[in-house]
């Protein structure tokens, strides 16, 4: 009943007799601002809020020396208000991300508690955000593409108007912070005991002590088994268990438990025998062993996120779906251009191409295994098990990494003061998942880098991250600290930080003294971008049209979500992928953890691949990647085209990475 109200309060109303009245008061020359300033009020104004006529005149502003002053104090005050709130809830969701010790049962409801999920609404009921909308315009998604000439001030005013472009009830936000935290919480406890799973013909394949979390780090073992001539065992085993997560085939006893063994092969469970369990695993309720499979638990996160974005569906008139959001609003990049994208990859002739050359790599027929195939890179060829134990010598614990950073950064180019610089305002704790990076909102916070340490100290999955996380985490502090405006604090879309990221993570064994590059190297890294903007834009497929299915069936069951993510799965793996790699009818391409935890964000990953080698082209022209992230990063929030145009000269586009791979090809 409260949605409903709300909506037919917002009602259009007729804002004639006001806009006359108001430019009669202050002038003709104001008609246009007037006329944009009271429409924009009125479209979300609503009865409870008063007078619009008496509001409008007494808080329209004339003179430009007061509307810039009225500017600088909004964009001074969001910095604190955003700021302190990102903090707040930082630390009420410290238990539940950081590897501090066992969860009170109180620590997943606080790591829901959303701080800011009131701020807009109270910006609203007390009409600041009202007064925003009447003297600052919005802009539509095409005004901002077609923006040649804006000044940065213009830049940051339409920042500062979009954020009250959509008036959803606080209850509504809360809904949505609730509904992603628990998600993220049951995806960051997801893990698998590697030792306790069986081969096919029952062997044990794995270490005792390797746990690992889905996707990320089951992935990531995949791809280490390629320095082990033995690991395609390995390998096929790890992409039954995907199978298994996917389908909800996975027996519940298994998720996160040592004290059963799992054949996922035959689904079979039986309890270990007392001598293989792991006597520091971390003490949980014990389970018996069962082969009952999980109920549908992934795909009630999913539904749950999918439920609580769409009731912000009515408040938002000019994004009316969160796949409208996330693409017009999100990213900036309208969702037909982004899947045209991420087409010209998947159907791309250099495909098959590229598979040639690993078939002589690898010595056999491609199997779906190679979806991550890791053997272009230097990585792909040192056993993982030296690079762990390296790692754990070097970084025993999350401060010895912390410690390294300047050393980490001038190894990627970064002059000594500028390293010194950026990593006093860089912040690492030990992650309970896999790791990821948190931003500051306003200066005089920090961001913070969060890795996965495992109790003998740092692997190599682990500092993978790391490096990548560092790349999210020195662009977070040149785009808030050295930006012209904090309301263009940050980067288009997360594709953008994520390039950066990709930028960092790429350089891995190089700032361990390793994998020294040459041309063929260089070759093989073209060859290696391409292959994983491939495998992950057919993922970043399956999540849209996961998506567009929720809101064709609006009240279907978790197990009707889960049989249409595998058919939708299939459909893409058939279509792309077995034609190059077999395996017709895998859901595997359903395994990510993203579109569980964080709703409508895969397509990032591939757009990011793009941006990535787009960057770091550029960068090869001056030869040093610290100066040139630096320049790109303090561009700021601006459109997806106008901040790559000056990054690099030229729109995003698939074209560099196209015709880098053909090039690489031929040589």
């Amino acid at each position: 009943m409260l949605l409903m109200t709300l909506v037919l309060a917002a009602a259009p109303m007729n804002t004639k007799p006001i806009e006359e009245a108001l430019t009669k008061q202050f002038g003709e020359p104001q008609r246009a601002r007037v006329v944009q300033g009271v429409r924009q009020v009125a479209a979300l104004w609503r009865k409870e809020d008063g007078d619009l006529a008496a509001f409008a005149k007494d808080n329209f502003i004339v003179e430009q020396k007061d509307l810039d002053a009225t500017f600088a104090r909004f964009e001074a005050n969001f910095e604190q208000l955003d700021g302190h709130l990102l903090e707040i809830g930082r630390e009420l969701q410290k238990p539940t991300a950081l590897d501090v010790g066992p969860l009170l049962k109180v620590d997943p409801l606080f790591a829901e508690y959303d701080p800011s999920a009131h701020l807009t609404e109270d910006l609203f009921n007390n009409k600041l955000g009202f007064v925003v909308l009447l003297n600052f315009p919005l802009t539509t998604l095409e005004q901002r593409l077609a923006a040649k000439d804006w000044s940065r001030q213009q830049w940051a005013a339409a920042r500062l108007a979009g954020r009250f472009s959509r008036r959803v009830p606080a209850a509504v936000q809360q809904e949505i912070t609730s509904a992603q935290a628990a998600a993220s919480l049951y995806i960051d406890e997801y893990n698998v005991w590697m030792h306790h799973v069986l081969a096919e013909t029952g062997e044990r394949l794995f270490p005792r002590g390797k746990r690992l979390i889905s996707h990320w780090n089951l992935r990531d073992e995949l791809k280490a088994q390629y320095a082990d001539k033995d690991g395609l065992a390995r390998q096929r085993t790890i992409i039954k268990i995907m199978e298994r997560i996917v389908t909800q085939t996975i027996p519940a006893s298994v998720i996160d438990n040592p004290t059963v063994d799992w054949n996922p092969f035959s689904n079979t469970v039986v309890a270990a025998a007392p001598g293989t369990v792991e006597e520091d695993a971390p003490k949980k309720k014990a389970q018996a062993a069962s082969t009952k499979p999980e109920p549908d638990v992934r795909y009630a996160r999913l539904l749950a996120n999918y439920a609580s974005q769409k009731k912000a569906d009515p408040f938002s008139p000019i994004a009316p779906t969160a796949i409208d959001r996330a693409f017009s609003i999100g990213a900036e990049m309208p969702e037909a251009r982004v899947k045209e994208l991420l087409e010209s990859v998947l159907a791309s002739p250099l495909v098959p191409k590229i598979a040639a050359e690993i078939e002589k790599k690898v010595g056999r027929k491609l199997e779906p295994t190679d979806l991550w195939f890791n053997g272009f890179l230097p990585r792909g060829s040192i056993p993982e098990k030296e690079l762990d134990a390296k790692l754990a010598a070097k970084y025993p614990n999350a401060q010895a990494f912390a410690k390294d950073i300047p050393r980490i950064l001038q190894g990627l180019g970064f002059p000594a003061d500028r390293a010194k610089y950026l990593s006093e305002r860089i912040l690492v704790d030990p992650s309970r998942g896999a790791g990821h990076a948190l931003q500051a909102a306003r200066r005089g916070d920090f961001p913070h880098l969060r890795t996965r340490v495992e109790k003998e100290g740092m692997n190599y999955k682990g500092y993978n991250i790391a490096v990548h996380e560092l790349g999210h985490n020195v662009e977070q502090v040149f785009s808030l600290y050295d930006i012209d405006h904090t309301l263009l604090a940050g980067v288009p879309n997360t594709a953008f930080t994520e390039a950066i990221a990709f930028v960092f993570q790429a350089k891995d064994l190089e700032l361990l003294g390793l994998g020294k590059p040459d041309a063929e190297a260089e070759r093989l890294r073209v060859l290696n971008d391409f292959w994983m903007t491939w495998e992950i834009a057919g993922v970043a497929l399956v999540d849209i049209e996961v998506w567009h299915w929720m809101y064709d069936h609006p009240k279907a069951t978790p197990a009707q979500l889960r049989a249409a993510t595998v058919e939708i799965s299939k459909k893409v793996w058939n279509k792309y992928y077995a034609p190059v790699l077999g395996g017709k009818d895998t859901p595997l391409l359903g395994i990510y953890s993203h579109m569980i935890s964080y709703p409508m964000y895969l397509f990032n990953y591939p757009l990011g691949h793009l941006i990535a080698f787009q960057i770091e082209e550029q960068v090869k022209k001056t030869g040093k990647i610290g100066p040139e992230i630096e320049r790109m990063s303090k561009f700021g929030a601006v459109t997806p085209d106008a901040w790559m145009l000056n990054a690099s000269g030229e729109p995003v586009s698939s074209g560099p990475l196209l015709r880098a791979t053909e090039a690489a090809l031929k040589k």
